[in-house]
């Protein structure tokens, strides 16, 4: 049987991980940035947001929470050792055409303020799933 590279291996058997540090990533970042003191979206507008999830899935579809996907690179990071890494491949996002833009309370500046929360909870959820996979590594090498 063929002997496959290190790295490859490395990558099949984090990714085997990627699901629970996904899950654990989404509840962090979501306590970080919409809870707590200094939440970046008002009460209102996470409202807003929480029940443009439900429309969404009312509507036979995915929803906004739990939408964002990850995926690990081998390009590498600037915050690793190793040439790892997490991207987030897909953001989700309030648009026009999308089932929620029909609210009359959904003007653009608001629709911007939550796809731009949107973004940065995706960013720090693929920041925090990237920690884990550099503790995984660290891990392994040993």
């Amino acid at each position: 049987m063929a002997e496959f590279p290190d790295e490859r291996q490395l990558v099949l058997r984090a990714r085997s991980q990627l699901d629970q540090w996904t899950r654990n990533a989404r509840r962090e970042a979501y306590a970080e940035l919409f809870e707590g003191d200094r939440p970046i979206l008002t009460d209102a507008e996470l409202r807003l947001l929480d029940a443009l999830d439900s429309e969404l899935e009312r509507e036979g579809g995915d929803g906004v929470w739990g939408t964002d996907q990850y995926g690990i690179h081998t390009a590498g990071t600037s915050s690793s050792d190793t040439s790892l890494g997490v991207v987030c491949v897909y953001h989700p996002q309030i648009t026009k055409d999308s089932v929620l833009r029909g609210r009359d309370e959904l003007d653009d500046e608001t629709e911007e303020r939550l796809n731009a929360a949107l973004w940065r909870y995706s960013e720090r959820v693929a920041t925090l799933i990237e920690a884990k996979l550099d503790e995984f590594i660290r891990q392994t090498q040993r």
